[in-house]
This record gives structure tokens, C-alpha cells and sequence, in this order.
């Protein structure tokens, strides 16, 4: 048989079985009915573990997105502003440690019960001590004044605090058992568990109980698939809405639309603040500081040097846009803070006056014996991370700088993170994680292996001053000025590449979804992450409409 033939036929055969493993994920849920919709769980998000238990995760921690079985004291609009969910109103007292929710008398649990300021409270004192990813350390008590009033006492001022009330789906407290709940939910939110498939789905079903707006679609089949398989899954036709991954976003499929949701997922380098003197971590005993890139004229000739335009074309199909401060797309973004890059010549200089010249001529530099090298870790299942690393250090090399690359899984990284560069992102809008966490220095004591914030060690009393200011101050916009500040302080610190430049943000990855051409997901949110955030207003359109 002639090769070409027969490899034609192996292409064929793998498609085909791709097609059929799809259709087997589905189950018996495909169906005729308009209102029922399919669409893959968010693929940053994957399957969750410990199911759909909004202390153990759902919803909330690093990645923030409508639980949709529970309800939450707030929502979000398509601007990804707050607007109130459960809660009336709220008010935060004149020492800013007490925040008072009134919430709403008309709503029940899937099982019946009224929910009350109990289980409000009973919610949020559980997800303090729960095993997640939501940091509610600050939360001294939250405590049900009456049925209809929650107060929660803080430790100290957090002007973020509703960010934590917004993205807690409240859980009730006479059914609630942690070891059960995630299979098992009972929330008052849109929806309802009908069924979970541990590894291939889970449907939904309208709450007919929701006091809220009622959805067109009345049932939600969420698919959980490889990365690499979501293709075929929508070229099978039978996924109505799906999160692609940056290989097929030069993809065209019949009868789909591709869909750009803008983000403030920013990707980048994080690079080792601190030099190399001996210190380890406290938890493990891994290594912290790195001799080349504590340098900042390393980091700033880095920042300057490279073509974040070029990456974003390259590296995400023009599906983003250039970052640099990993918050440019924020409320609180500050311009001063940024860098003009693709500078090549200037980035040179730079490390020439600092000292870092090619004396041997192997084309990288070196200063007083030590080469300008250093690894750059990313995990092996994230083809975006290690396109962004090999094109990096590509462009690195034109400086005279050497990254090495490295693959490895998180457990290996998180060794790593403290003293040697790390591809990293953050999808955060919450100013305390995106900037307080992600900025604020660590004791020595703090330097853990588990503690992926602030992985390099950035370290600038300046900046840590700043940050508490915009903790303190009495209202979420008025905490703006100092998350802005905090990036270019005016006296050359900052977290941004025009101050301190610990990081090197590279592009905002906007997320990309296959949507089928009858689905009509009304106002694009700007939050790419939370992509089903207004799924009450989705429609599905007749073919002669």
C-alpha cells in the first residue's frame, strides 16, 4: 500500500475515534429540546475535585466564576462591576472592621428551607477553616444579627472584602457536611445537580425555586474534556459552547462562531528577586535567590528588549494584547508604570553599563564570572506557557542572555519558583490577590513551597507601605490610587517594569470559544474567565429568526 494511502487512512481513523469518544462523553444527553444547552466547564478550571462545594473551591480561589448552583450575596455585570445578588445592601462601619449585608427574605434551598443570615454566616466562618483556595484570614467572624442582617468582623481593614462576599456561594447549614456536600449540593441558585459523571460530565437543571430571573435554557450539560480533544468535540456538533485552546484559534468550524472574550489574564516571567546568599525556604528547604536575575539591569533589559507584539501574534493567534504590569487592563492600572519595549539596542546598553558583556564570545554575556543564564519552568500540559518561554528566550538570546527551558509539573515548580524564573499568569480582578498577595513581601517565614503569591520574593518596604494604604482605605475606589501607586511609586520602586520590574509580563491571553451560530450569549462579559457569568440571559435563536 502506498504510504501516503495508508497514513491518510491512520488520519481518518484517529479523527473517527476522537468523534466517537466525544459522542461516548456526552452520554445520553444530546437531545432535540432548544432549551437544553451543552458547553465545556471553563479549561483553565477543569473538573472539580471535591465537586461542586463552594469552600473547597467552586467558584471562587485564584479563578473567580458563577457557581451557578448557589447563589452569592453579589454578582457581577458585564462590565464586571458588583450588583447585588442575595444582598439588598451593605455598609461598612467608620473603623472599616465591621461590614453589615442585609440580604433578602424570599429565597430558599433546593431542599426546601428558607435560607437566613445563618447559613450566611455559618458559610463564611466554614469556608475560613475549609480546605480551598479563597483567603479569608482576615474574617475574625461573620455572625447573623437576624434573619435578614449578617455582620462580618474583620481583623484589620480590607477594602477588597466584597470581592470575598461576592464569589462565596452560600451553602446551607443543616444539610452541609464537607466529606458529601460537593457531590450532593444544595444551593438556591439557577440550578441544580442532576446528575455527575465523575470524568466526563454534569448536567443542570432549572431551580424552579429561583428567585431570580428565569433562564431560557432550563438544562445544562457541562463536558469535561483533554485540552486536546475539545476540537473534535465541536467539530462533532455536539457542544453548543466551548473554551478552545490556542491551537485552534485559527480554527473554522460550519455552523460555529469563534468568540473573543477579553481578559485580564496576563502571562509572563516571574523573576527571582533576591540574590542567591544560602537562604531556603522554611517549609521544605528549597533554594531562594538567583545571582542573574536579582540583577535589575538583567530584569529591566528584559522588559525592554523583547516584542511583546510579536508574542502576541505569535504566541496567541492576535487573541490578547501587549501587558506589562500584569493589571493593565484594570480600574487601577497605571501608565507610568510601563515601558516602551522591542528596544533591543537600548536593552544592551543597559546590561553593558551594568557590566554584563560576551567577553568569550559564546554569544552570552557574563559579569565577574558569571554567565547571564538562568531556567525558565512551565508545566508540560500548557502549550501557551511553553510557546510564550521558547519565543521569550528566542528573543533573550539577541541580548545575550541564555533561559534555559524546563518542563516540569507544579509539584517540582513550586521548589523552583524562588530561584529560578516560573511562566505564570493571573486572572484576578480582585486587587488583593492580583496586587496585595502578589507584591507584598515575605518574611522569611513566609517563604513556603505551597505559597505560590509573589513566587519571586519581590521585597520593597516602599511598595508594602503603599499596599496597606490601599487596604485601609475606606471604599474599593478609593483604594484605586494606591494599587495604582504601588506600580510606579514616582521614586523608581514599583512592582511595574518602569520601578522595580521583578516580573516580565509579556501578553493579556484572551479566551477564545467556539459558540454555535443559534446561541446568543447577549453582552460579552469582560471577565474571560467567567465566561457563563450572564448565562440567565443566553438564548438559543430559531433557525428563521
Amino acid at each position: 500500500m502506498d504510504n501516503k494511502i495508508k497514513y491518510a487512512i491512520i488520519a481518518v481513523a484517529v479523527i473517527l475515534i476522537a468523534i466517537i469518544a466525544a459522542s461516548s462523553m456526552l452520554g445520553n444527553t444530546s437531545d432535540n429540546d432548544p432549551t437544553h444547552i451543552v458547553l465545556t466547564v471553563p479549561g483553565h478550571t477543569g473538573e472539580p475535585e471535591t465537586g461542586f462545594n463552594p469552600l473547597t473551591g467552586w467558584g471562587n480561589g485564584h479563578l473567580n466564576y458563577n457557581p451557578l448552583v448557589q447563589s452569592t450575596l453579589f454578582g457581577s455585570d458585564e462590565n464586571g462591576s458588583f450588583v447585588n445578588d442575595l444582598a439588598t445592601d451593605y455598609s461598612i462601619s467608620d473603623d472599616r472592621l465591621t461590614w453589615t449585608v442585609h440580604i433578602r427574605d424570599d429565597v430558599k434551598f433546593t431542599n426546601n428551607e428558607s435560607l437566613t443570615a445563618k447559613d450566611v454566616a455559618f458559610t463564611f466562618n466554614e469556608a475560613k477553616v475549609s480546605d480551598g483556595e479563597l483567603d479569608l484570614t482576615n474574617l475574625e467572624e461573620a455572625k447573623a444579627v437576624d434573619d435578614k442582617t449578617v455582620e462580618f468582623k474583620l481583623a484589620k481593614p480590607q477594602s477588597t472584602f466584597i470581592y470575598d462576599l461576592r464569589y462565596v456561594g452560600i451553602v446551607p447549614e443543616k444539610d452541609y457536611n464537607n466529606e458529601t456536600y460537593g457531590a450532593n449540593p444544595v444551593g438556591s441558585g439557577p440550578y441544580k445537580l442532576k446528575q455527575w459523571d465523575k470524568g466526563q460530565q454534569a448536567i443542570f437543571e432549572y431551580n424552579e425555586e429561583y428567585y431570580g430571573k428565569e433562564p431560557y435554557f432550563k438544562q445544562i450539560t457541562m463536558v469535561f474534556p483533554e485540552e486536546d480533544n475539545v476540537l473534535q468535540l465541536v467539530k462533532s456538533g455536539q457542544i453548543d459552547v466551548a473554551e478552545v485552546p490556542i491551537s485552534a484559534y485559527n480554527e473554522s468550524v460550519d455552523g460555529y462562531k469563534l468568540v473573543e472574550f477579553e481578559s485580564p489574564r496576563a502571562q509572563g516571567f516571574s523573576l527571582p528577586y533576591l540574590p542567591d546568599t544560602g537562604l531556603t525556604t522554611a517549609d521544605a528547604g528549597s533554594p531562594v535567590g538567583n545571582n542573574v536575575t536579582s540583577d535589575p539591569a538583567i530584569r529591566k533589559a528584559l522588559n525592554i528588549g523583547i516584542n511583546r507584539e510579536e508574542i502576541v501574534n505569535s504566541v496567541y493567534k492576535g487573541f490578547g494584547k501587549a501587558e506589562y504590569t500584569g493589571v493593565d487592563s484594570l480600574p487601577f492600572a497605571n501608565e507610568q508604570a510601563k515601558i516602551t519595549d522591542n528596544r533591543p539596542d537600548e536593552a544592551k546598553q543597559i546590561l553593558e553599563e551594568a557590566g554584563w558583556k560576551d567577553t568569550d564570545g559564546d554569544g552570552i554575556r557574563e559579569k565577574d564570572g558569571l554567565k547571564a543564564s538562568f531556567e525558565v519552568y512551565y508545566p508540560p500540559n500548557k502549550q501557551d506557557r511553553q510557546s510564550l518561554a521558547t519565543i521569550i528566550s528566542e528573543q533573550a538570546k539577541d541580548l545575550g542572555i541564555e533561559i534555559v527551558l524546563k518542563s516540569a509539573d507544579w509539584d517540582t515548580i513550586y521548589t523552583k519558583m524562588y530561584s529560578q524564573a516560573v511562566v505564570m499568569q493571573q486572572s484576578s480582578d480582585n486587587p488583593y490577590s492580583a496586587v496585595y498577595q502578589q507584591y507584598h513581601s515575605k518574611s522569611a517565614e513566609e517563604l513556603v513551597d505551597s505559597d505560590y503569591r509573589n513566587p519571586n520574593a519581590y521585597n520593597s518596604s516602599e511598595v508594602d507601605a503603599i499596599l496597606e494604604q490601599g487596604m485601609n482605605a475606606g471604599t474599593l475606589e478609593d483604594a484605586y490610587q494606591y494599587w495604582s501607586k504601588a506600580a510606579y511609586t514616582g521614586s523608581g520602586a514599583g512592582f511595574g517594569p518602569n520601578g522595580d520590574a521583578p516580573w516580565l509580563w509579556a501578553a493579556d491571553n484572551h479566551f477564545g470559544y467556539f459558540v454555535k451560530d443559534d446561541i446568543n450569549m447577549g453582552t460579552i462579559s469582560k471577565l474571560g474567565q467567567d465566561y457563563y457569568c450572564n448565562i440567565l440571559d443566553w438564548t438559543r435563536e430559531s433557525s428563521s429568526s
